[in-house]
């Protein structure tokens, strides 16, 4: 996979080898300095700090992000630091940086070398076989030079050693022609050539005329021998690497990365990203407008009524007194239809926000009584959400962002006999079915008015939340560790390597640090153990304590430079196991199994604890916790989700039920909240 020398962050999901067609992700990479600074410490390839502060300074102009100010502080490495306005999120503005501006830039590979002076395209997989394989080549061609260069070394190192142990040179005394020398040498050498691996050549007799008597007065045997057997090995081995050629050349790049690889490691860190939808991270500074009367929403109708805020990339739902719904664009000014009855940033794929609704069939029709879901439609398409006769109308409208089900009062017009002029209705008896559904009928009697009696809690399950340690985000798509069920209420508890400990609600927009050690679901009477190494003192301590200050940030461990955390326990009856270092003459202490329960109390989080041990320590290892019984809590109401195409038949007249059997919905959930931005919390 490519590597960059700006560094950044790449994801390679779809890089086709370097096809014609695949693509690169990459990405700044951006941290929180602390909850109002953010710094970029590598850029994405392809743009440099000048065009990339541009370009935040141009999505902060637009509107999609808010910053306060910007500070280029690169040198020799990149640092530019952000600074945040009070209450705008890190997370969603990290997103907001990779959704709007250069942090996150694409880039097409388009692999190609040349062939017979000709561009041929191929895939990185194809250029580093023929690389490779051209490497094996040379490689070889390579060994079989040096066994050729070493067999002629043996040779003549041999020729040499007979011509001088048989002092073969005293038989050219007497010539007096060369050719007669060279005759001479080659009669004496034959009968000790035998073992020689090729014939004596011409050149080879010349070669040891050219020997001088100095050398060979002081020949030495021995060491004439030992460089003939050096040679032999060294033949033995290099024919070994032709026989092995393949491991041979393996050894060749290994060595090759561990002679020059330092210093030249991967800069671009290799992830999978996660994919961020702009509707979610914008931030929202524009106005929207509602004119009921005459049905007109926009951005620009400013002496109208104030809905919420938004961007110039939300969706817009709008329901109508007729029982009809719309989905549009933002856009300046827009007809949707008289008597507008809701307006709201419609959220695609939503499945937690109901909407509660009564309404007339027709003119003197039933009144019919129905819960939905909306997840995504047509847009600007009007949708008749009554049974489709004219005159039909909407009695009573809710939208509820956690699926609370409220409890209303039906007045019935005073008409002949009628006995019961009006009754409650709670909704948490009201299946929730798809937006096309008919409903239930309430009553066939003319309705004059509908009230809310009672606010409702919500009906739907905890969600399930899930952690994903691929991309690093939370999600609610099964992938991942199981966190657990969360409510509105429920947090996140958070410890990080520094020693740093918070909870959170958890939203599906945060973004975690590589260096988090305890991620799980928080519950308040359950104690945090926790050993550290304590700088000063030199020793390991233990402490035990319940989270007190849950919307603060802690350091559970001391301040000093060489403290550090050793290990965190969030079991109800922990246990550790002490292995001790062997003291030198003496035998090693048995290792030391501590009930961390009985050991210390329960204190504040800021107490030091106490003295884990005085003897040296080798490693301190968590063991299975002792069986807690945990206390039972009852589960909420449970109220079933049907598909559109699964609609169950509507039923008669839905009978009141009294108030005390109308409360059947665990008093722990609650309505979503709503954040700084508008938007309903997911959780």
């Amino acid at each position: 996979f490519p590597d960059f020398p700006t560094a950044g962050i790449i994801d390679v999901t779809n890089y086709n080898d370097g096809l014609r067609g695949g693509k690169v992700r990459v990405r700044a990479k951006i941290s929180q300095l602390d909850k109002n600074t953010l710094v970029i410490n590598e850029i994405p390839y392809g743009t440099n700090t000048s065009s990339l502060i541009d370009s935040i300074l141009k999505a902060n102009d637009k509107g999609k992000i808010k910053i306060k100010k910007i500070e280029d502080n690169t040198a020799a490495q990149v640092e530019i630091l952000i600074h945040l306005p009070g209450g705008i999120s890190p997370d969603k503005t990290i997103d907001a940086l990779y959704a709007f501006t250069s942090c996150e830039s694409s880039i097409s590979p388009l692999g190609c070398i040349i062939e017979d002076n000709k561009p041929l395209f191929i895939g990185v997989t194809e250029m580093l076989e023929r690389s490779t394989d051209n490497t094996v080549a040379m490689l070889k061609a390579e060994l079989e030079i040096q066994l050729s260069e070493l067999q002629e070394q043996w040779h003549f190192a041999s020729l040499e050693r007979i011509f001088i142990e048989n002092r073969i040179y005293r038989d050219i005394e007497e010539e007096e022609t060369w050719e007669g020398v060279i005759s001479a040498i080659d009669k004496g050498l034959k009968p000790h050539i035998k073992h020689l691996k090729r014939g004596v050549t011409e050149e080879d007799i010349v070669r040891l005329t050219e020997i001088r008597i100095k050398r060979i007065s002081k020949f030495d045997l021995d060491k004439a021998q030992q460089y003939i057997d050096s040679l032999e090995d060294k033949i033995a081995q290099t024919k070994d690497h032709l026989a092995n050629l393949v491991d041979f050349a393996i050894s060749y790049f290994k060595e090759l990365k561990s002679k020059y690889g330092k210093g030249r490691e991967r800069k671009s860190e290799i992830r999978i990203f996660d994919d961020i939808e702009a509707t979610k991270v914008v931030i929202r500074n524009t106005k929207l407008y509602v004119n009921r009367e005459e049905g007109f929403i926009g951005t620009s109708l400013k002496r109208d009524e104030y809905v919420t805020d938004c961007s110039d990339i939300d969706d817009i739902i709008v329901f109508t007194k007729n029982g009809h719904m719309m989905i549009t664009k933002v856009d300046s000014k827009i007809f949707i239809g008289k008597n507008i009855i809701h307006v709201a940033v419609f959220k695609k794929k939503d499945q937690r926000t109901t909407y509660n609704m009564i309404y007339k069939d027709g003119r003197g029709g039933s009144s019919y009584v129905k819960r939905f879901y909306v997840t995504g439609i047509t847009r600007d398409k009007h949708y008749d959400l009554t049974a489709g006769k004219s005159n039909s109308e909407i009695s009573y409208f809710s939208a509820n962002p956690n699926g609370e089900a409220e409890v209303v009062t039906i007045f019935l017009r005073q008409a002949g006999n009628i006995k019961k002029l009006k009754w409650d209705l709670d909704f948490a008896d009201v299946m929730i079915k798809g937006r096309a559904s008919k409903g239930n009928i309430v009553t066939k009697y003319s309705v004059k008015k509908v009230e809310l009696k009672e606010k409702g809690l919500s009906t739907l399950k905890p969600r399930k939340l899930w952690f994903d340690d691929t991309v690093q985000r939370l999600n609610v798509d099964n992938r991942g560790e199981l966190l657990g069920d969360f409510t509105n209420e429920d947090r996140l508890l958070i410890v990080n390597q520094k020693g740093l400990l918070k909870t959170v609600i958890p939203e599906l927009t945060m973004r975690f640090d590589d260096d988090i050690i305890v991620l799980e679901k928080w519950v308040p009477n359950k104690p945090v153990s926790v050993i550290y190494w304590e700088g000063e003192k030199e020793l390991f301590y233990i402490k035990r304590f319940l989270v007190e200050n849950c919307d603060k940030e802690e350091k559970i461990i001391t301040d000093h430079p060489k403290s550090y955390l050793e290990k965190v326990f969030t079991d109800y009856r922990p246990m550790a196991e002490l292995v001790y270092s062997k003291k030198r003459g003496m035998e090693r202490k048995d290792n030391l199994t501590i009930n961390i329960e009985e050991f210390i109390s329960v204190k504040g989080s800021s107490a030091m604890g106490n003295q884990l041990t005085k003897d040296k320590v080798l490693e301190i290892n968590a063991l299975d916790p002792l069986p807690y019984e945990v206390p039972e809590v009852h589960d909420t109401l449970d109220i079933e989700v049907v598909d559109e195409e699964n609609i169950i038949p509507e039923t008669k007249d839905l009978p009141a039920k009294s108030k005390k059997e109308n409360k059947q919905v665990n008093s722990k959930d609650n309505p979503g909240k709503e954040d700084g931005d508008g938007q309903t919390k997911l959780f």
